[in-house]
């Protein structure tokens, strides 16, 4: 997108968040020290390789996963880690997972799916008022109210994530956390998704928390973008200026590895070389030194701290006049 969303007060704020897990050869941190900020209207897309991190990100936000340190504030409020008031906040801030099949129960039908939470959070509602907004919901996110006695069976992969959206929107949330929503969809059915996640957005102003691996999708529906490496937000910037000038070198080789729309467009650059170090054991400088091409004596040495960039903000040494790249054009 090429204009950011209006900012306003934070809506969600992420500050200096941690999980970690306890295996048998020590305590893997797969979330190491993240802060982010997300505002009403805007995507705030979360991008980086299978087991960097995101999707614990998500589900630290959420309450699901235990946080060692940090805090997670709601419109200027903590967001207490249990309780019912914990409960109650979670109404405002929803899931939609990668796969349907998965988070739909085979034994609802459509319409019990995304009438369910209306009951328990709108208990006073009359069963032919909650029929009428079932039917509403799922109009909204063009499902025909007629599937509304379906099963997810009887219905196609675009259908059963349009399906999910509408639960997600029947309680009525401010922010809606998107984990890989679109990466397992046809490529047709993916561009209905997204395109109705974008008017979705422009008519109630939700936020979303957009997780994926897809950077053409990024460029499409993302008004920011953070880009996580190991646990830690090492990129994050307005959509368009990290597209046209990445700064820190995973973000650069990420770009490279994307497939360009141009016929005469020279080929991605090789993959990274080195070894992923293991969230075991991370390393005391840089994280990503062991794999940079541009590693010099300080990236050994000591974390980089994050300093200012175009639009947002980059953890690296590496200065901001070498860490140039041509426009990169991807296809949606």
């Amino acid at each position: 997108m090429s204009e950011p969303a209006p900012a306003g007060p934070a809506l969600l704020e992420v500050a200096d968040l941690a999980v970690s897990f306890r295996v048998p050869a020590g305590r893997v941190r797969a979330v190491d020290g993240v802060s982010l900020e997300l505002f009403p209207g805007q995507t705030l897309a979360l991008v980086g390789e299978s087991g960097c991190g995101k999707s614990t990100l998500a589900r630290a936000i959420l309450g699901i996963e235990p946080v060692e340190r940090g805090s997670v504030r709601f419109a200027g409020r903590e967001v207490p880690r249990h309780g019912r008031e914990r409960r109650a906040l979670s109404r405002a801030l929803q899931l939609i997972f990668q796969d349907p099949d998965a988070s739909l129960n085979p034994r609802l039908t459509v319409g019990q799916a995304v009438s369910e939470p209306i009951s328990i959070h709108r208990p006073t509602l009359a069963r032919g008022a909650r029929r009428e907004l079932t039917e509403a919901l799922l109009g909204r996110v063009g499902i025909d109210p007629a599937l509304i006695d379906r099963y997810p069976h009887e219905l196609s992969g675009g259908q059963r994530q349009r399906v999910s959206i509408a639960r997600a929107l029947s309680v009525e949330p401010r922010v809606l956390i998107l984990d890989e929503a679109v990466s397992a969809l046809d490529v047709s059915i993916r561009a209905q998704i997204l395109n109705l996640l974008v008017e979705l957005q422009e008519t109630t102003r939700l936020a979303y928390l957009f997780i994926t691996h897809d950077l053409g999708v990024v460029r499409h529906l993302a008004h920011r973008v953070a880009v996580m490496y190991l646990g830690q937000i090492v990129e994050e910037a307005e959509t368009d200026a990290l597209f046209e000038h990445p700064e820190h070198p995973y973000t650069r080789a990420l770009l490279a590895a994307v497939l360009r729309v141009e016929p005469d467009a020279p080929k991605p650059a090789a993959s990274l070389g080195g070894e992923l170090p293991s969230p075991l054991q991370p390393p005391a400088g840089c994280r990503f030194a062991g794999r940079c091409p541009h590693v010099f004596e300080p990236c050994g040495l000591r974390a980089p701290p994050s300093r200012a960039r175009e639009g947002g903000s980059v953890r690296c040494y590496l200065q901001p006049e070498l860490a140039t790249t041509p426009r990169i054009k991807t296809s949606t």
